[in-house]
């Protein structure tokens, strides 16, 4: 999938993103402010999430319940070596079979698994914005 949207159309594009990705890892790549946490927080709602979603920036990961299920929201921003994410258990987070929702992956390169869905957003003029899902394996 590739496309431009508006603002107004980011809850369309969750539901997209929730209907095309075909792995539960999905990393989102994009520059600072672009709207990653924005559209996360739209495919939260779609997935049932009643609980108030935020950026995990400081707490590096969020953990949201989704009709029984648990939800995970990491933000990778700040780390400075993959070993800080060894330190919160992340591989238990990745191979859990939840949705995990990854801001700044490439942060964690090493450590992402083979399978699983990238999206690269970027800021077009206009406010519009650029999407490209693309799952791997």
């Amino acid at each position: 999938m590739e496309k431009e949207y508006a603002l107004k159309e980011i809850p369309e594009i969750a539901k997209q993103i929730l209907t095309e990705a075909t792995h539960k890892v999905v990393l989102f790549y994009g520059d600072m402010g672009v709207g990653k946490t924005t559209l996360i927080k739209e495919i939260c709602k779609h997935l049932g999430v009643k609980d108030i979603t935020h950026s995990p920036t400081f707490s590096i990961v969020n953990e949201y319940v989704s009709s029984g299920d648990a939800v995970y929201h990491f933000d990778f921003y700040r780390l400075t070596k993959e070993e800080e994410a060894y330190d919160i258990g992340v591989e238990d987070y990745l191979y859990s079979d939840n949705w995990c929702f990854i801001e700044w992956p490439e942060n964690i390169k090493n450590l992402l698994p083979l399978e699983s869905t990238e999206v690269y957003l970027s800021l077009l003029e206009g406010g519009k914005r650029n999407i490209q899902l693309k799952n791997n394996v």
